[in-house]
């Protein structure tokens, strides 16, 4: 093949070289390719578009910019569309097991359309908290050139003229259930907090992993932050078909941008920003696709030496649109490389290094969105990791935002979610408790689900620093309170918070970075030896499949050996 690509280095040589393959040919001129379209590079768009979640309804517009961005530059693009479990739909009941199985559901769709057709590159759009990540595993899994984007996030409803989102509902249920908003109050809310498609518009999970493809160099830099409903956003998405193409030119691919110290400044983004714990999931289980080694551990030792700068929500007061009236991710990224706090020298997209991508970079004056590193909201991120007797292998909080950063009070055992909130709606606690949802694990639940309608709840409630809450589940990227996650090892394995007894005494120090039981190890020990597993709630099907090969959040909540167990990366088949 002459001109800028060698087919005879790329994948899809395999399905359309040669006279062997001319039934395979057939199929693609009856899917409409072009004479000549099968010796160019084959470019796969992946987007998660469904019409049951505002997150992905931008992405069909999305993907025909990217179509015509992979035209212009000498490609044959094709399109697919994966699942996608939107998490407000499917939180406070059993859908949410879902969520986090979706994410690998999403991830291995990815890799059998690019195995199984024998593309080349792709170009993948993700819209709501699991398939971001999802995307970039699959990214990552398969080595292949390949960009992400967000498909942007909703721009905020108007209530009293405030901005509020679809947080403000969660938190408003907990409102009505104490009585202080009625009926048609709970309904008004509803019905302005989400006034366009696109995904949550915090700095919540999806606009945190948005934050994230732009720090670890696989997104165009600048494309996190704007709006889903914004004409600017498909000018992004040719330009990306257009540099897939280069990267399929070049020979760069994925792992050569997201190494570890990728993964760290991708890390260091999250804590600036008071992004989702969440991250601390995510990031483990797409180094994992990489062969890295960069755990829980890892993640919240970034966490612990990056300042928090960005004002952002939950715990501050602006929204992703305010982000990107200032210039978006590459300012805190700015503000960040010039404080020693991002390694400049890592590839991107762009075919330029970090470093490369920011020179031009000037942080606006007059705002207050992005902190000086003169004047940070505080000198540790928005995220702080836990250990001690509770939490061996470690847990997570959120302390963005916070005031109070230690507690101590009795354990109120709760074995689901839905015992928790049916115990908050009903007000079956009191202040000063450390309120412990358990069997919520990857394992346990099965699907780690997140506890958004609790801790909302608790929130709306006025509750959220005179209560604690603990689990060995997650917790939405909106979440906020005195609220600690992934604690393991999780309940279905036997871990300490297995053991708890009402009344047990719970000590929580942010500061310290601890989180301990008032019992000795050799009381752990006696209860473990009486302790008896619960069934796991999965029969058949999906999650039973789930429950019996995911491993422990710390390393991500994986569901296979990685690439440190791969012969060869699909991308050198």
């Amino acid at each position: 093949m002459s001109g800028r690509f060698d087919k005879s280095k790329l994948p899809s040589r395999h399905s359309t070289q040669g006279p062997a393959r001319a039934p395979q040919r057939a199929l693609m001129y009856g899917a409409g390719v072009p004479p000549g379209g099968v010796d160019l590079p084959l470019v796969c768009i992946f987007t998660t578009w469904n019409d049951g979640s505002p997150c992905s309804l931008g992405h069909r517009d999305q993907a025909q910019a990217v179509r015509g961005g992979i035209k212009a530059a000498g490609g044959t693009p094709f399109e697919f569309t994966t699942i996608s479990v939107n998490d407000g739909v499917s939180n406070g009941h059993q859908g949410m097991k879902a969520s986090l199985v979706s994410r690998e559901h999403i991830a291995d769709a990815v890799e059998l359309v690019m195995r199984g057709h024998a593309y080349d590159a792709m170009v993948c759009i993700g819209g709501c908290d699991k398939n971001l990540p999802a995307m970039m595993m699959a990214i990552l899994r398969l080595d292949v050139p390949a960009v992400f984007l967000y498909g942007g996030s909703t721009l905020p409803g108007r209530d009293g003229g405030k901005d509020i989102t679809i947080i403000n509902v969660f938190e408003n249920v907990g409102a009505h259930a104490m009585g202080k908003i009625n009926d048609a109050r709970l309904a008004e809310l509803e019905r302005v907090a989400v006034p366009t498609g696109g995904a949550c518009p915090g700095q919540f999970t999806a606009v945190t992993m948005a934050s994230v493809s732009e720090a670890i160099g696989l997104a165009p830099p600048g494309s996190a932050t704007v709006p889903s409903v914004y004409s600017s956003r498909l000018g992004i998405c040719e330009q990306a078909g257009q540099q897939v193409m280069n990267l399929i030119e070049r020979g760069l691919r994925p792992r050569a941008i997201a190494t570890r110290k990728a993964f760290e400044n991708a890390a260091a983004v999250v804590a600036a920003s008071g992004g989702s714990t969440n991250a601390a999931l995510h990031l483990p289980a797409m180094a994992h696709e990489a062969g890295i080694d960069f755990t829980m551990d890892h993640v919240v030792a970034v966490f612990d030496r990056t300042p928090y700068l960005a004002d952002l929500q939950p715990g501050g007061r602006y929204l992703a649109k305010d982000l990107d009236e200032i210039g978006g991710v590459p300012v805190l990224m700015k503000v960040l490389l010039d404080g020693g706090y991002l390694h400049g020298d890592c590839m991107t997209v762009t075919g330029k290094t970090v470093a490369e991508n920011l020179a031009d970079i000037v942080v606006p004056e007059g705002q207050d969105i992005v902190r000086s590193l003169a004047k940070p909201l505080s000198a540790r991120g928005g995220i702080v990791g836990l250990k001690g007797n509770l939490a061996p292998l470690g847990s997570v909080c959120k302390v963005a935002g916070l005031k109070r950063r230690t507690f101590s009070g009795p354990a109120h055992i709760f074995e689901s979610e839905e015992d928790c909130l049916n115990g908050i709606l009903t007000q079956a606690y009191v202040e000063g408790e450390v309120l412990v949802i358990r069997n919520e694990g990857p394992r346990g639940g099965p699907g780690m689900r997140e506890m958004i309608s609790a801790t909302a709840a608790l929130y709306g409630q006025g509750m959220g620093e005179k209560a604690a809450l603990i689990t060995d589940g997650r917790f939405s990227g909106g979440t906020r309170g005195l609220c600690v996650g992934h604690i393991g090892p999780e309940a279905a394995l036997g871990g300490p918070i297995a053991l708890l007894r009402n009344g047990d005494v719970i000590h929580i120090d942010t500061e310290a970075g601890t989180i301990n039981v008032e019992l000795t190890d050799a009381e752990l020990t006696d209860r473990r030896q009486a302790w008896q597993p619960r069934p796991v709630n999965a029969g058949s099907g999906a999650l039973w499949r789930y429950a019996q090969i995911v491993g422990d959040a710390a390393h991500g909540a994986t569901t296979h050996p990685g690439a440190a167990m791969e012969g060869k990366p699909y991308a050198e088949i």
